[in-house]
């Protein structure tokens, strides 16, 4: 199997949640992998913006860190799925709550990037609806935001030198292991 895979948790509920950086590949994983799994796919990011009416920059612009923060949460929450794989906008690990029902719904997946790839991919970070705090930089949010992903994580996957093929097979193999 390729890609580096750690799991702590025993896969028992049937949602994939994803979870990683901003450009960690979240969203295009996740609609590959529902496919080859035949489960239906969400991803949060869109549905914070449905909800609000607002790209996720426009609403970061009216609502601030800890307004779009509170509707990130309150999106998680009210989401409830059955055999879905879900790609998470990359701040939702700052809800508790959140993360706690989303681990409740599902096996959560940490999709692991580098360093240097997340600056490689990362081009517009206000433009994608990054959040971040008045004054801090993309690499203390990368240190800030990795002890959270780990900590939520109950299967780890680095991306390290694998293609997003290599991920999506990875996961898609383990994930069937379960549904057969």
């Amino acid at each position: 199997m390729n890609g580096q895979i750690t799991t702590t948790e025993k896969m028992e509920r049937n949602n994939i949640i994803l979870i990683g950086m901003p450009t960690a590949g979240k969203s295009t994983a996740g609609v590959i992998l529902a496919k080859i799994l035949g489960m239906d796919f969400v991803d949060t990011d869109l549905l914070l913006q449905r909800h609000a009416g607002r790209k996720l920059k426009d609403i970061m612009e009216a609502e601030g860190l800890a307004g779009f923060l509170r509707m990130e949460e309150e999106v998680c929450l009210s989401f409830a799925s059955d055999n879905t794989v879900v790609a998470t906008g990359g701040s939702v690990v700052y809800g508790e709550k959140a993360m706690a029902h989303l681990k409740a719904l599902g096996t959560v997946v940490y999709l692991h990037i580098d360093y240097d790839t997340l600056m490689r991919r990362l081009h517009n970070a206000k433009q994608r609806g990054v959040v971040l705090k008045d004054g801090q930089t993309i690499e203390e949010l990368y240190r800030e935001r990795i002890v959270l992903y780990e900590l939520y994580a109950d299967i780890t996957v680095k991306e390290d030198g694998h293609s997003l093929e290599d991920v999506v097979a990875s996961l898609a193999a383990r994930f069937a292991e379960g549904r057969e």
